[in-house]
């Protein structure tokens, strides 16, 4: 389309210079600004929803902080500043180590948690592969406009209570509203900071040839029970996601082996994932037994069905740990003397042969390749 370009209100079809567009006030042949057109509409409060009032940061935020938020997290209501300012505990020595992470997960609810729990728990887990307990958390809200606010006040209270769970505050925060159609009801992002005591640093590339393979117990439930949920698959009935906070589980670790090598979780990606990233940052190679590593019935049911592979499928309540050898039998002792460890069990050792090269040992001795995951067997799981 043909026409003139005017720059305060765009192309004018008829050709027209006199058109009456923009042009400041007062100039000859056009009309100036018309202030009407600046004011902003009054926010809906569409009762019982999200509207995109509650993101404006005016009253209708206050009042969503106030009546959902602190109470859930267990803040008492008050002023609220920007950050917040925490007094570590020095004299202890340590290092902070500091973590974030988005969580996105469809469906919002799914049997054995929600994406909140799964939120504070993916926090803290994270801090925990450092060897560090967790001293804060921070949590910010994307809601879509038109989603419940009882959706909202069930993912809320959820986070307070894994907060509770896991010992560790909500202490600062924020919320954003978005259009309707432009988010999946909401999306969550926290944040944390812990205390790496002294002495302890467990890193990928600490691992050394000898060193056993520890895993905290079966694989693969969290993926298929939100699949299961999402894919409207009624024949997985009672298959629960694992998701957990694994802080006191690393630090009954930490007691039995100060100097543990490597702690991970095995989140998207899977057992598979850990392995080969262990693998190629320390350069060594990992051997499984294939038949050391628990995977619930239902999930390899399901993963045969569908065509996965379970060791490819994430986990939210799990660990593996690089340990030496000759610390291994007490630090699987002390993981299965913990509620979260109960399932723990040794599935392999760690080689000088072929550097950064997984293998799993079948029953009767022969050998495949464990690769890297390509992409993401299963989307939209944390």
């Amino acid at each position: 389309m043909t026409g003139h370009h005017d720059p305060a209100g765009g192309d004018d079809p008829t050709g027209s210079t006199g058109s009456g567009r923009g042009g400041g006030a007062g100039a000859p042949g056009k009309a100036g600004p018309d202030p009407s057109a600046w004011s902003c509409p009054l926010p809906s409060r569409a009762p019982g929803t999200v509207v995109m009032g509650h993101g404006s940061g005016g009253a209708m935020t206050s009042e969503l902080i106030e009546q959902v938020f602190l109470p859930a997290l267990g803040r008492p209501a008050g002023p609220l500043g920007d950050s917040a300012v925490l007094d570590l505990p020095s004299r202890q020595g340590g290092r902070l180590a500091f973590t974030t992470d988005a969580h996105v997960v469809q469906p919002l609810f799914f049997p054995g948690g929600c994406i909140g729990d799964l939120a504070v728990n993916g926090t803290v887990n994270d801090l925990a592969m450092a060897g560090a307990g967790p001293l804060a958390l921070s949590c910010a809200f994307v809601l879509e406009e038109g989603t419940d606010l009882a959706v909202v006040d069930r993912v809320a209270r959820a986070i307070g209570q894994a907060a509770r769970a896991a010992g560790v505050p909500v202490v600062t925060g924020d919320t954003k509203v978005v259009q309707a159609g432009r988010g999946d009801g909401l999306y969550v992002t926290t944040a944390g900071v812990g205390l790496v005591p002294a002495g302890v640093g467990p890193r990928p590339d600490r691992v050394l040839p000898g060193d056993v393979v520890l895993l905290s117990g079966p694989i693969g439930a969290h993926g298929i029970a939100v699949l299961s949920v999402r894919e409207g698959m009624d024949f997985v009935t009672d298959l629960r996601s694992d998701t957990a906070p694994l802080a006191g589980l690393v630090r009954a670790v930490l007691r039995a082996d100060p100097d543990v090598h490597a702690l991970r979780d095995p989140t998207r990606g899977g057992f598979a994932a850990v392995l080969n990233e262990i693998a190629a940052a320390s350069g060594v190679g990992v051997e499984i037994e294939d038949t050391a590593v628990p995977v619930p019935e239902q999930v390899g049911a399901v993963c045969s069905f569908l065509g996965l592979d379970p060791w490819c499928v994430a986990n939210e309540g799990r660990l593996v740990a690089f340990v030496r050898e000759d610390r291994a039998r007490g630090v699987l002792a002390a993981m299965r003397a913990h509620p979260a460890g109960s399932g723990a069990v040794a599935v392999g050792r760690c080689t000088g042969q072929d550097p950064g090269l997984v293998v799993a040992r079948s029953a009767y001795g022969s050998t495949r390749i464990v690769d890297l995951p390509a992409g993401e067997q299963l989307p939209r799981i944390c």
